[in-house]
């Protein structure tokens, strides 16, 4: 149940963000000038007829902020049921979605462009956090990694810090137009998630390297998407399309880096999970793994060959290996036949 829910949460917010891009793209961000209300009406009773223009994707944004919210208090009461840390991420995931909200008000009543861009870092932010989630209650999470080693699990954090960082100087570009910083950011991202994919092909079981070869299917996309949408914005060369594909670049654009992001959350999730999994499944079963120790011992030290049978106590008998008449015996067995 919380694992759907998890899932059903986390396209409803990539819906959501979708039309934050497409709010912010058109311009119209502040087409509907009054918060919580939509022209003095009740956020949910505003007239469909009158939803026309920048006033639909404004509208729309906030209709299915709402149905957000609504969604995550869901799944934070279905969390609470699972217990455990399960509870903490629930509560985080409110904190975050009403916080989110406010900070969306906030922007329209008080025409600031710093929160719009706290705004648009904290639904990323909240993006990896449901992923995250989804993939906690998933199956897949109780099946580790095989060895990932602390090296792979330093590499995984910081490739998901670095994405997160890559997204919040999108925004600054999107608000402020620093571009220079997106593309040092850039560099990094490509310097650190191929590593990262590599590493998981060569050191990690079944299931990683499909989703390697994913992450790296969704960077040489995000490549192609930025240096469209840099075209379309800070040059004048000619585009196909010309207006609807610069909207559509860099809303495509602001897809992708959730996906990417998305995908880096649960990788770093995964891997560092695993090193405390198993050392918990060899505390709690001590037993078990102490037998398949011996069973391994037993194995790669056993010989079908002379002098190494089992006497009584399960040990060689140092009596029939010193006895002249046996030790004669097996002399005579071992010469060539003429």
């Amino acid at each position: 149940m919380a694992h759907r829910l998890a899932l059903v949460t986390l396209a409803a917010t990539f819906v959501l963000i979708l039309f934050g891009g497409l709010v912010t793209d058109t311009g119209a961000a502040l087409a509907v000038p009054d918060w919580p209300s939509t022209f003095g009406y009740n956020l949910f009773f505003y007239p469909w007829s009158q939803m026309v223009g920048g006033i639909f994707y404004e509208h729309s944004h906030r209709l299915i902020g709402a149905a957000v919210g609504l969604l995550t208090l869901g799944l934070a009461a279905a969390l609470w049921g699972a217990g455990g840390w399960f509870r903490w991420l629930g509560l985080a995931a409110v904190v975050a979605v009403v916080a989110q909200g406010v900070l969306g008000g906030l922007r329209v009543v008080l025409l600031e462009d710093t929160l719009a861009i706290v705004h648009g870092s904290l639904a990323q932010a909240f993006f990896g956090l449901l992923s995250a989630i989804a993939f906690l209650t998933s199956r897949a999470a109780e099946r580790p990694l095989r060895d990932p080693g602390p090296s792979l699990r330093a590499l995984t954090l910081t490739a998901a810090v670095v994405v997160y960082l890559q997204i919040v100087l999108g925004a600054l570009v999107t608000h402020a137009g620093w571009l220079a910083l997106h593309w040092a950011g850039a560099l990094a991202v490509f310097a650190v998630v191929p590593v990262v994919t590599a590493r998981l092909r060569r050191s990690s079981g079944a299931d990683a390297p499909p989703m390697a070869s994913v992450l790296l299917g969704l960077l040489a996309l995000q490549l192609l998407l930025g240096v469209g949408s840099y075209l379309g914005r800070f040059s004048s060369v000619w585009i196909p399309g010309e207006q609807t594909t610069m909207l559509v670049l860099p809303v495509a654009h602001r897809l992708v880096a959730s996906l990417i992001l998305g995908a880096t959350v649960v990788l770093a999730v995964w891997v560092t999970r695993t090193g405390p999994a198993r050392l918990e499944r060899a505390r709690t079963s001590p037993g078990r793994t102490a037998g398949a120790e011996r069973s391994r011992v037993a194995a790669g030290s056993g010989h079908s060959g002379r002098g190494t049978r089992p006497g009584r106590g399960g040990l060689a008998d140092p009596a029939r290996k010193k006895c002249p008449l046996i030790q004669a015996a097996r002399t005579s067995t071992r010469r060539p036949r003429s």
